[in-house]
C-alpha cells in the first residue's frame, strides 16, 4: 500500500478545512478554535490553529493523507512541520477575495522553499457570482502557463477530487521522471 502525503495550504478563510472535509473518508481531525478578533470574525467564526487531517483511499494500492495548514500568519510555525514528507501541495485561493492574492503568492513561495515538490493552485469559490475568472487570477498571482491553476468549489466533492487528481498526476509524473 502506497501512502501519499499532500498539504493543503493558503490564506485565512480560503476553504482549506472545507476542501478536506468534502472528500475525507474519516471524520476530519480538526484543530479549529473560535476567533476572538472582530475583523476575522466578520469572515468566519473559527480558524484552524494547528492542522486539519483527512484521508481518502484512491484504490487498494493508494491512500492520500491530507494535511490542512492554518491560514493565519501567527500559526505559520506549523507550515514547515506539516510540509515534512509531503509529496505535493495545494494552495487554496479564495477567488472572491483579491486582497488575499498577494498572501497566497507568498505562501506558495514559502512552500516551494520547504520542498521542491509538485503543486497546484486551486481557485476556490468559483461557484460565487463575484469570483474572479481563472485566467485573471493566473495573471494576478503571477503564475506561469505550466502551473496548474484549477477552478474549484471546496464544498463540492467532485470538484475537490479533480484538484486532488491533478496534483496526483503531477506527483506520479515527477516520480516516473526520477525527480
Amino acid at each position: 500500500m502506497q501512502t501519499v502525503k499532500m498539504v493543503v495550504t493558503g490564506p485565512f478563510s480560503a476553504g482549506k478545512t472545507e476542501f478536506i472535509q468534502s472528500v475525507s473518508e474519516i471524520d476530519v481531525v480538526s484543530t479549529e478554535r473560535k476567533i476572538s478578533s472582530r475583523e476575522e470574525r466578520s469572515v468566519k467564526d473559527a480558524t484552524t490553529v494547528a492542522m486539519d487531517f483527512g484521508r481518502i483511499t484512491v484504490d487498494e494500492d493508494l491512500v492520500l493523507y491530507l494535511f490542512g495548514t492554518p491560514g493565519q500568519k501567527r500559526f505559520d510555525f506549523m507550515w514547515e512541520i506539516l510540509s515534512e514528507g509531503m509529496l505535493g501541495f495545494i494552495v487554496m485561493v479564495d477567488s472572491t477575495r483579491p486582497e488575499t492574492f498577494r498572501e497566497a503568492r507568498s505562501i506558495l513561495e514559502t512552500f516551494r522553499a520547504y520542498a521542491p515538490t509538485p503543486y497546484v493552485v486551486a481557485a476556490n469559490k468559483q461557484d460565487k457570482k463575484d469570483a474572479w475568472d481563472v485566467e485573471d487570477m493566473r495573471h494576478a498571482l503571477r503564475l506561469d502557463a505550466k502551473t496548474k491553476l484549477l477552478p474549484c468549489t471546496a464544498t463540492d466533492r467532485k470538484s475537490v477530487k479533480e484538484v486532488l487528481l491533478q496534483l496526483l498526476y503531477s506527483i506520479l509524473a515527477e516520480m516516473e521522471s526520477g525527480g
